[in-house]
């Protein structure tokens, strides 16, 4: 599905309630109090599919904008990675995620008003769709659609900011100041029915050129994780055996792990068969210096980001067959805790590149960025074939993982306790995979999967909070236990609103 959405109208009473901005053909008319006009829209079928297309849109945030980019903070926020970027001063709303040194005023409003934005689209679909004239059963799927999207980004922003308010309805003017954050059980019990409802009217398949929506094995992964975070583990095991089927198979909605680890990062393996929720990029979009981020970009732009800086192949380098990467701008350093963890591990070779040892065989040149390790990320470096644009960098046509089915395998084996024969075989065909013997199961060895495995992906930091190892693994980065486990709300929220900032920001 293209990542487009709505032309920013009007803003109401600052960013957790606005529309925000993109392209599109239509434009959606806001009165002041925010309210859409329903002469001037949701007419028709026609109208409904770019209400859903806006409610979509806001997911490609998690790689496609600069320098808000959820993938890039959260990684940042890990012990897997450095924010790098040239100096200290870099982009420094991933540098205050990396250092912990994250405040309500530098923290990049854009992380919440993300999330509320597209909550914002989905609650307008879900009031207005259902006096569309139009297919009944087109209706009702894109009502399941819009109800996984709302779940999906409060999720997101549950998971990130923990007390968050729970809207589910379009909000005048004079309804916002009065919005109270609910304790997070609430959110994640609205997120449980919304994925619930859903699952029944999403299509199993998609057409090509539906690739990206939601189908029912996305909703239902996404549900066995969500039962996960929310400790309902029977539950959760329940959607994700559902979902996963026998290890090492394929499953009944289809799903099996790529025959090998370093299949997932061809970038032409796009909606493989191990893609459960992946999001599109496109190189087509018309995205340049000029007018970037303003709704235009619609690349995949973390993997510009995260490119090494100055990288160059000697002619050594071009013989030794090293990638011709383009010259990135060195954001997410990786870790030497990461590097000597894969160390000796199949999966390095297609996770990071050792820079350092490259140049001292005289193979290539770089730019050191800050806190320089040698080592840095490469699941989604783009190479310079990759530039199809007029504009070179800003539209990388590079899709992102959310979910895919190694990273099901390894939470249903956790959901399980960690212990028996189903959760030893779902370890088991992930290690398979990699090239890798068996390990008895256990959590300890399943969470050392997950980061191996799924290193660089944005699960990492989630995965230390929820488990309760983030005051010990991120101590070195300054993270501060009963604080740093959510972060600020941004400070332009509480302007004439009753938010209350999370404990240790204040």
């Amino acid at each position: 599905m293209k990542l487009i959405s709505f032309k920013q109208s009007v803003i109401v009473l600052g960013v957790l309630f606005t529309l925000g901005s993109c392209d599109t053909d239509e434009k959606l008319d806001v009165k002041g109090d925010g309210v859409v006009l329903e002469n001037n829209f949701y007419r028709n079928e026609t109208e409904a599919y770019s209400g859903l297309v806006a409610a979509y849109d806001k997911i490609g945030t998690f790689a496609g904008t600069y320098p808000q980019s959820a993938l890039l903070f959260l990684n940042s926020a890990s012990d897997d990675f450095y924010a790098g970027g040239s100096t200290s001063g870099d982009q420094p709303g991933l540098q205050v995620a990396s250092n912990y040194s994250v405040t309500p005023t530098n923290i990049p409003p854009e992380f919440w008003s993300n999330y509320y934005q597209g909550i914002f689209r989905c609650n307008i679909m879900l009031q207005k769709l259902t006096n569309v004239p139009m297919d009944e059963a087109k209706k009702a799927r894109f009502t399941a659609e819009v109800k996984a999207l709302r779940a999906y980004y409060y999720f997101d922003a549950v998971r990130m900011f923990k007390n968050i308010p729970l809207i589910l309805v379009p909000l005048t003017a004079s309804e916002v100041p009065n919005v109270l954050q609910v304790a997070p059980g609430l959110v994640y019990t609205q997120i449980e029915k919304d994925l619930a409802e859903a699952i029944n009217d999403l299509p199993v398949t998609l057409q090509t050129s539906e690739l990206g929506r939601f189908t029912k094995g996305a909703a239902t992964a996404l549900l066995g994780k969500v039962y996960l975070y929310d400790n309902k583990k029977a539950e959760a095991v329940t959607q994700l055996a559902l979902v996963n089927g026998t290890p090492g198979g394929t499953s009944s909605f289809g799903y099996k792990l790529m025959p090998h680890f370093a299949d997932l990062w061809n970038h032409a393996n796009k909606f493989n068969s191990e893609s459960i929720f992946e999001i599109s990029y496109s190189d087509k979009s018309n995205a340049d210096w000029g007018n970037f981020n303003t709704g235009n970009d619609e690349g995949n732009v973390a993997a510009q980001l995260m490119g090494v800086r100055d990288y160059h192949r000697t002619d050594a380098g071009i013989a030794a067959l090293l990638p011709d990467y383009i010259n990135g701008w060195g954001f997410c350093v990786v870790t030497t805790q990461l590097a000597t963890a894969l160390q000796g591990d199949p999966r390095f070779a297609s996770t990071i590149i050792d820079v350092k040892a490259q140049k001292a065989a005289g193979n290539l040149t770089y730019t050191d960025s800050y806190q320089e390790t040698g080592y840095h990320f490469i699941k989604y470096m783009p190479v310079n074939a990759d530039i199809k644009a007029a504009n070179p960098f800003l539209n990388f046509s590079i899709n992102t993982y959310i979910i895919r089915l190694a990273d099901t395998y390894l939470l249903e084996a956790e959901a399980l306790g960690g212990t028996g024969a189903r959760a030893q075989a779902l370890l088991d065909a992930v290690r398979t995979r990699a090239g890798l013997p068996s390990v008895p199961v256990s959590l300890d060895a399943i969470q050392n999967e997950r980061r191996l495995e799924l290193a660089g992906e944005g699960h990492r930091w989630y995965d230390l909070v929820r488990t309760g190892q983030a005051a010990s693994k991120l101590a070195f980065k300054g993270f501060t236990a009963g604080k740093n486990e959510a972060f600020p709300i941004p400070y332009s929220e509480f302007n004439n609103t009753k938010i209350v900032q999370n404990p240790g920001y204040n």
